[in-house]
């Protein structure tokens, strides 16, 4: 049955694909075959053998050590509020430990560790999938480095891509979630799911552009090295990651109070005029999309509405909804959920990559603003793809 539930799946999102396609007659099915098996290998590897499970559990319990060191400075800073509360407070528990992470991020990419591990990640990927240097260097990026930072690493080379090229860099980018972000989602969701999805949303972003924007990749397209490293001084680049991570906590609490109070205020609202939540109505668009990808008939509402709710607002709200209704959903509903919510797929995203690539060229931009619907459509159905693939283990 789970088998079945794969191919319905991916069924899905190969005919919205296809759909959506601007080249149906080059579709690049060999590109799509060798990332699928890939995705299945390493899902295998991770969720359904002793040893995968065993370093998936190390690397959760690593990001919650690290999340304990981050409470130092925090609780320093607010006088042991957190403490005194006796409570979890958002954040102070999420948010916050955001700056520290992205400090740890700027000294990695100081040392030259994050660059080198991006670099040859990237050169094996390309070698094995073969979606051009340059993506597969910015696929790797994206799941290190946030937004919009990642695309000044190709900034040299952005005015210079061709419309297919930044659709496909821009997936990757929407598709993917930074490094500095990984610890708050495993406060939200079980640190397992978050890690396999960030392997697999960065294959999936690839099968997207293979079917939603075939080309083929350049031959001898040189590889971009990461800008930022050892050009400025150490506590410079230091004192900026801090202050980019603190800015990034701030915005994200700011979108949070913004959508969290317009989702209440709408549900409030629904409930008040035709006795339903606004929730419950979105879920039943999704939910048929839920039954295919495998969650069972009697949870696909519940999870539907969740699914709406990231893409609508952002993956921590629905994050919030997915605490609350956990406790009542099997496992396998939560494993296709809880991997389908990492990801930057959201309408706000969509603004901030078009924002972001018009800063650099405006050209590119205007290109980004063409395609922008289809670039959030091809970012969902990544998730799609990373989550359906989860389901089957369970």
């Amino acid at each position: 049955m789970n088998i079945v539930f794969l191919f319905t799946g991916l069924a899905f999102v190969f005919c919205i694909g296809w759909l959506l396609s601007s080249d149906r007659k080059h579709i690049r099915y060999k590109n799509i075959a060798v990332l699928l098996a890939l995705q299945l290998i390493i899902s295998f590897l991770c969720l359904n053998t002793s040893g995968g499970v065993y370093v998936l559990s190390q690397i959760s319990t690593f990001f919650s050590w690290l999340i304990a060191q981050a409470d130092g400075g925090v609780n320093f800073v607010f006088g042991g509020i957190v403490i005194k509360e006796g409570g979890f407070v958002f954040f102070f528990g999420v948010l916050m430990p955001i700056v520290f992470i992205s400090a740890l991020v700027g000294i990695l990419n100081y040392i030259k560790v994050l660059p080198f591990i991006i670099k040859w990640t990237g050169w094996l990927l390309n070698k094995v999938a073969n979606m051009g240097e340059l993506e597969s260097y910015f696929a790797i990026s994206t799941a290190v480095l946030g937004q919009p930072e990642v695309y000044l690493t190709i900034k040299d080379q952005i005015p210079k891509l061709t419309e297919q090229r930044l659709y496909t860099i821009c997936t990757s980018a929407m598709s993917a979630v930074s490094a500095a972000m990984l610890a708050s989602y495993m406060k939200m969701v079980p640190g397992k799911y978050v890690v396999v999805a960030v392997f697999l949303n960065i294959l999936s972003a690839l099968i997207i552009s293979c079917i939603i924007n075939p080309y083929k990749p350049e031959i001898n397209d040189k590889l971009t090295e990461i800008k930022r490293g050892n050009e400025d001084p150490f506590f410079q680049v230091l004192g900026t990651y801090i202050l980019d991570g603190f800015k990034l906590a701030i915005t994200v609490g700011a979108m949070l109070i913004g959508f969290v109070s317009l989702v209440t205020f709408l549900n409030n609202t629904f409930i008040a005029l035709l006795g339903t939540s606004f929730v419950t109505i979105i879920g039943y668009v999704f939910a048929p999309i839920a039954f295919l990808m495998g969650v069972p008939s009697n949870e696909i509402l519940s999870v539907g509405g969740i699914m709406a709710t990231k893409l609508i607002t952002n993956e921590f709200v629905a994050m919030g909804i997915l605490n609350g209704a956990a406790a009542g959903l099997s496992a396998k509903a939560n494993a296709i959920i809880a991997v389908y919510l990492i990801s930057f797929a959201n309408f706000g995203t969509v603004g901030i990559v078009s924002g972001s690539i018009k800063a650099i060229s405006e050209k590119a931009g205007l290109h980004v603003a063409r395609f922008s619907m289809k670039l959030l459509v091809g970012a969902t159905l990544a998730s799609v793809i990373s989550a359906t693939i989860v389901g089957i283990y369970f």
